[in-house]
């Protein structure tokens, strides 16, 4: 962990973090692993998937109830108890980013079945109002925010990777927290990771469980590939349980130095057990698009593994239910099928702060 005294690199607003990476696109319009360069996999001539915008899951007379009508990410995950909890970043009380009351990270409830009809919210993480799951000051001497990284439920017990960023981008460290009510309460696990380990490829994560918890992640600044762990699920807050994959002497194995699993500008990421598959879904910021993977195991060749572009990039005035301007995350919400996925995306329009709101795409088509 990095001493907290010491201090970080230059911080940046949100909307300078948003355009770096593929900033020109932006500006116009448990395993863990990053994207590939723009272009190099061109799924231009395959079949594209029908995608459809269910509708925006916050903004006014969504989540003002909440008093959080601006908000981004929206992680979700099945609790212990049965419901979904969306786990949001930077969270502000009225419709612009900086508007009133700033939490993160939030979480709200939701007991929808139907996916097709939308996500309905039930209620929120602190009660009436959406509390900041545990207390810090932000724009502190030592960081400034705390962004959620995945959220993965293991028995009765839930756990929440995240970001300490002093500027948004620049990590100090990571860290890992745990619920044992569903979500209604968060206490540390003593869990830190340094912000270079592995060369910075251990920032920004995704996990899901199966024989153990694989990991996928990548640096925090969309613009590095990915590398991926496995750790027991019984030991997922013990940092020296992490073993990585890699390829050495002509061969992958768990216990080598970890080699990138798949090239290019990683975003957000979203790793998911589905149908007997396993999906894997991001922003591509060298693209300017979400994109997903379909494999057979975490440790699949990503390069030959089924893969599509799920949401397009667009520019402002010109958006369908396929392409959004300045999009981000992706993420796989719970009751998904490979017939029918179902994705919260992020929407961030930094040159007015507004729209700043997580909205649902349906995906039909994603395994053709």
């Amino acid at each position: 962990m990095i001493d907290p005294r010491t201090p970080g690199p230059p911080r940046i607003d949100r909307s300078t973090f948003l355009r770096t990476s593929a900033g020109a696109l932006l500006g116009s319009g448990l395993l863990l692993g990053t994207g590939s360069p723009a272009g190099a996999h061109d799924t231009s001539s395959r079949q594209s998937p029908e995608v459809t915008k269910i509708g925006d899951l916050t903004g006014p007379g969504l989540t003002t109830r909440f008093r959080m009508e601006a908000t981004d990410l929206g992680i979700p995950v099945r609790t212990p108890d049965g419901r979904m909890l969306f786990v949001f970043g930077d969270s502000f009380e009225t419709a612009i980013v900086g508007g009133g009351w700033w939490r993160s990270p939030t979480a709200l409830y939701s007991t929808t079945t139907d996916l097709d009809a939308g996500v309905q919210w039930s209620g929120a993480v602190g009660g009436e109002a959406a509390e900041q799951l545990w207390h810090y000051d932000h724009d502190n001497p030592v960081f400034t925010t705390v962004l959620p990284s995945d959220v993965i439920t293991i028995g009765e017990t839930m756990y929440l990777h995240a970001m300490v960023n002093n500027g948004l981008g620049n990590v100090v460290w990571t860290e890992i927290w745990r619920s044992d009510d569903s979500g209604a309460t968060w206490t540390h696990t003593d869990a830190h990771f340094d912000a270079h380990l592995h060369d910075g490829l251990f920032q920004l994560l995704t996990w899901a469980e199966g024989d153990d918890g694989y990991v996928y992640s990548t640096s925090f600044d969309r613009g590095r590939p990915i590398i991926m762990h496995r750790v027991p699920s019984v030991a997922i807050a013990d940092p020296a349980a992490y073993e990585p994959w890699g390829h050495h002497d002509g061969a992958w194995d768990w216990g080598n130095p970890p080699t990138p699993i798949l090239d290019g500008a990683f975003g957000e990421m979203c790793l998911r057990p589905l149908s007997g598959k396993w999906v894997l879904t991001w922003f591509d910021a060298g693209g300017y698009r979400i994109d997903g993977i379909i494999m057979d195991t975490p440790t699949s060749n990503l390069y030959t593994a089924h893969r599509r572009t799920l949401v397009h990039g667009g520019s402002w005035g010109h958006e369908d239910d396929s392409h959004v301007a300045q999009l981000y995350g992706g993420y796989i919400i719970p009751g998904s099928t490979l017939e029918e996925l179902h994705l919260s995306v992020s929407q961030w329009n930094t040159d007015h702060d507004w729209p700043y709101k997580v909205m649902q795409h349906r995906i039909r088509g994603f395994a053709a």
